[in-house]
């Protein structure tokens, strides 16, 4: 798609400096934190003031561990926190940004809306990237008229740990956008991988179904939630169960990934499991309500088997 991207603005990787977040939530934080620390001036945008302070609180805990195993010193710490700066206004929080990261909840019109409005109030040169799990990047793109300029950066959480970015071309993202997202990542300190359009992407597209066949076998009481679990851990060198790390993503977002991948190829294997659906339902969504397959109730580190599982 040369044709396209001819006329986009030549923006050096070195010269993006200017980074906003859509989205101050689990992802949302962890973006700006990873941003920040690697000296770039982060905007992060949500329309809660209370979501974006607890997100500075999270963040300048996460920074204080890091400190305490002697990973960064106290400056570092005090300089990353001085290049975020929150703002409830989307419009006064994407002036002048090289870069928009949206990390909203995963929801396909709530993306939509906010992708219009970038579009419609970013500057022209501004690059437009989602951390959507498994939502098209096409789908998205369509929605602006700058489709050559938006592109998936999917962050693992946690984000300042996991060194894994998804770098997903959408249709009609060109070549020099993905190139720029894929050196600007390895500046973060990951190490991205290009992957093109298509549901769940890569990552996804092989766990949730993993997710989902362990939710089965649950289901179908073939053995328990910490059996399974432990199964997978020593069996497989899983450094954690398929159960508790779907607590640990939450259960309504695996269960919108499993229906994104359901929906877009339109085969059965990727159907939700009828317990998966019904905990979502009830509210039972993992370590962000206290229960999923756990009990988190005395916090994430001292879990034990939920109630309604254990024996």
């Amino acid at each position: 798609y040369s044709c396209l991207f001819i006329f986009l603005p030549k923006i050096k990787t070195n010269q993006m400096k200017n980074i906003t977040v859509i989205g101050a939530g689990t992802m949302g934080n962890g973006i700006a934190h990873t941003f920040a620390q690697k000296n770039f001036n982060v905007s992060l945008v949500d329309i809660s003031a209370d979501s974006l302070e607890r997100a500075i609180t999270t963040i300048s805990k996460n920074l204080d561990r890091m400190v305490k195993k002697e990973k960064i010193t106290e400056a570092e710490k005090v300089n990353t926190l001085a290049k975020i700066t929150t703002y409830t206004d989307i419009t006064v929080g994407v002036k002048g940004a090289d870069l928009v990261v949206e990390a909203a909840t995963e929801n396909i019109d709530l993306k939509l809306k906010i992708f219009k409005q970038l579009d419609e109030i970013c500057d022209a040169n501004t690059l437009l990237a989602t951390n959507t799990s498994s939502i098209s990047i096409t789908k998205i793109a369509a929605v602006t008229a700058r489709p050559t300029q938006v592109i998936g950066m999917h962050f693992m959480n946690p984000v300042p740990v996991m060194k894994l970015v998804e770098v997903i071309r959408g249709y009609a993202t060109s070549n020099e956008v993905t190139q720029r997202v894929m050196e600007m990542s390895r500046t973060l300190g990951k190490s991205p991988v290009e992957v093109n359009d298509y549901p769940g992407f890569v990552a996804n597209r092989i766990l949730m179904p993993m997710i989902n066949e362990s939710i089965e076998t649950l289901f179908q009481g073939v053995a328990g939630v910490e059996e399974i679990d432990t199964v997978m851990m020593l069996g497989m060198a899983h450094p954690m169960g398929p159960l508790h790390l779907a607590d640990f993503i939450g259960l309504d977002v695996c269960l919108s990934i499993l229906e994104v991948m359901q929906d877009g190829f339109g085969n059965p294997k990727y159907a939700p499991n009828p317990l998966l659906v019904n905990m979502v339902m009830a509210g039972k969504l993992g370590i962000k309500s206290g229960e999923g397959f756990y009990d988190y109730s005395e916090g994430p580190r001292n879990k034990k088997v939920a109630a309604q599982f254990s024996k």
